[in-house]
């Protein structure tokens, strides 16, 4: 048996690949930046993610009002620095401006966003740890 080709070499006869680009080693690390608002999404379970999406779209804001007592019943946030109560008025600012500007279907629209947002979110807390039930 041949041994499996090497760095460089072609699989067809032991010479270098002519479009090989050779491994420099360097890895590049992207970290996405929130802001306030986004970052005090709440990382719920699935279940709970998927009734305040279907709320949010049918409801401007409606889905992300429920969100922000989420926040007093223990979910966690990409806010660890802030206190309970200040992410819980962030979220509420948030639903505030979506019901308000749904006239103009901006709220609406960014409701809908908002919602598959608190879904990702959900899906990725419930890969990588236990779900647990909300306290309330």
């Amino acid at each position: 048996m041949d041994p499996l080709p090497k760095d460089g070499e072609s699989a067809a006869g032991g010479e270098p690949s002519r479009g090989a680009a050779p491994s420099s080693g360097v890895v590049v690390q992207v970290r996405e930046k929130k802001g306030p608002l986004r970052a005090a999404i709440p990382y719920m379970p699935f279940p709970v993610a998927v009734i305040c999406l279907f709320l949010n779209t049918f409801v401007p804001g409606l889905g992300t009002f429920v969100s922000a007592f989420t926040v007093l019943c223990g979910a966690r946030t990409d806010l660890p620095d802030r206190h309970i109560c200040c992410v819980f008025w962030l979220n509420i600012a948030a639903a505030l401006i979506q019901i308000l500007t749904a006239i103009v279907m901006v709220g609406w629209i960014m409701s809908i966003f908002w919602g598959m947002d608190m879904v990702i979110l959900a899906s990725k807390y419930s890969a990588t740890s236990i779900p647990s039930a909300l306290c309330c």
